[in-house]
């Protein structure tokens, strides 16, 4: 089956297809790197990991770019607000994207350039649309004027230009600006006081944001490629923006074969703002939450649809994440052997438990592979998982021959590693998953006073003492101790 994914173009589910087989040119909106990354970005990256892991186990062999906006409004005005140097800020985050990126087992894109690496493109390009009269020079820098080619406006978010037209009147007396439409956009935005600029034939200044994604994709992919990506709030002006210049400056359209788009996060139930108070960066949340379970809740979505992440869902996470943890440990310490004897062959009909089992497994793959090829439907592929970690779990629970045991456990093993691992990328490696958790140091310095506790509570409870059993229950939880109560006597451990 072919993958067929929505195209915010062509506002439907379409084939996926590509300008030379078996390959992916990809391009995504990085971030603009005057802050931590935040829960919006990790969303954003996250979505299009899952893409990016798909195609590739799908076969294909991707090149994926990703830029960094180390240029721009807030760069400078952040800069300016902690009196320093806005080239060592910008090199500070994009440092901590990384580390926030690779804490989240979000796979490197094959080049990450930075905006300040193409002015040079970027002014070629705009003189070439003003050569072409799809711009013009005003005092304060460079426009595209968006009325030289309407019929490329709202392409992505079905804005009327007519409608725009009518409802704004062509007024741009508020704008403060040079252009000559409220719709115009800057190519090109002359120096200001204290800010860095470079120099053009339409004097010094910096480059305007949209025009930069567009000659740092079109330098790694030419006049046309298969995927641009982005978050839902970029379809405009952004994205709409790029497809004006662009298809203006090469005369090909479409430039972009393929438009994806993520959807927003929510934290419980209103949109993520700094004036809210609920703004979280990855570092913070990351602090609170282990980041595969932050992982794990983020891919149990759609990437279209919006999340509204809340104490509900991460503890759902958790949950689900140990319990499919667990079952990749069992599986792992159930292979006995390195070589297995065959299975039975897989047939769901079967009277066999252990065919039958394989023959369950086998559709729970097929049916994620089926979730992954429409549209990248990560949360029916979540689903699948999970029900081959039911399933597992229940085979190896039973009473088998050892050495059907080593190969079911193989199998498990390579199912989980190939779905939960290669593609939803929610596995540790498995050295990783196999290392005993380290022994907090308190636990062994409280070790004999919770020991006395506990055999004076089993005496008071035998003389049912009650009180005295309270008392001691309540001195334990003062201590941060959890007690579960065993067929073999007390355990304990740190709350």
């Amino acid at each position: 089956m072919p993958i067929r994914l929505h195209d915010t173009r062509r506002r439907e589910k379409v084939n996926f297809t590509t300008l030379e087989p078996g390959k992916v040119s990809m391009y995504v909106c990085g971030v603009t790197v005057y802050d931590r990354c935040h829960l919006g970005h990790a969303r954003c990256y996250l979505a299009f990991d899952l893409i990016h892991r798909w195609l590739e186990a799908s076969g294909y062999d991707v090149h994926y770019v990703q830029n960094f906006t180390d240029i721009d409004d807030k760069i400078i005005h952040r800069a300016n607000e902690l009196g320093g140097d806005w080239k060592v800020l910008v090199d500070q985050n994009i440092e901590t994207y990384y580390e926030d990126m690779d804490a989240l087992n979000i796979l490197r894109a094959d080049d990450y350039p930075r905006c300040t690496e193409y002015v040079d493109d970027m002014i070629r390009i705009t003189q070439d649309l003003i050569d072409k009269n799809h711009a013009y020079v005003a005092d304060d820098g460079v426009y595209f004027d968006v009325e030289s080619a309407p019929e490329k406006y709202g392409q992505l978010t079905g804005q009327s230009i007519d409608a725009v037209r009518s409802g704004a009147g062509g007024r741009v007396g508020d704008t403060g600006s040079g252009k000559r439409d409220h719709k115009d956009f800057a190519l090109w935005k002359a120096a200001k006081p204290d800010e860095p600029t470079w120099d053009s034939p339409w004097g010094p200044g910096r480059p305007g944001w949209h025009i930069e994604c567009t000659a740092m994709s079109m330098d790694y992919f030419g006049k046309e490629f298969d995927i641009h990506g982005g978050g839902h709030d970029l379809r405009f002006p952004h994205h709409e923006a790029e497809i004006c210049q662009g298809e203006c400056h090469t005369g090909h359209s479409p430039v972009v074969h393929h438009w994806l788009h993520n959807g927003f996060v929510n934290i419980d139930g209103e949109k993520m703002s700094k004036s809210l108070g609920n703004f979280w960066t990855i570092r913070d949340i990351l602090t609170k939450v282990d980041a595969m379970v932050l992982r794990f809740a983020l891919i149990n979505a759609h990437y279209r649809s919006p999340i509204d992440m809340n104490e509900t869902l991460l503890n759902d996470a958790e949950r689900n994440y140990n319990r499919l943890l667990e079952c990749y440990v069992a599986s792992l310490k159930a292979r006995e052997q390195p070589s297995p004897i065959a299975l039975p062959n897989p047939d769901p009909a079967s009277s066999l438990p252990l065919a039958r089992s394989l023959g369950l497994l086998e559709k729970m793959g097929e049916g994620f592979a089926k979730a992954m090829d429409d549209d990248f439907n990560s949360r029916e592929a979540v689903a699948k998982v999970l029900g081959m970690v039911r399933e597992i779990s229940k085979v190896l629970g039973t009473e088998m021959e050892a050495a059907d045991r080593n190969a079911f456990a193989h199998y498990a093993v390579d199912l989980l590693e190939e779905t939960a691992g290669r593609v939803l990328g929610v596995l540790p490696p498995q050295d990783v998953a196999l290392a005993e958790p380290e022994e907090d140091p308190r636990k062994a310095e409280i070790a004999d006073e919770v020991e006395a506790l506990l055999l004076q509570r089993g005496e008071a409870r035998a003389n049912k003492d009650w009180a005295l059993a309270d008392q001691i229950r309540d001195q334990l939880n003062a201590l941060g101790v959890v007690v579960t109560d065993t067929a073999t006597g007390p355990e304990w451990d740190l709350a």
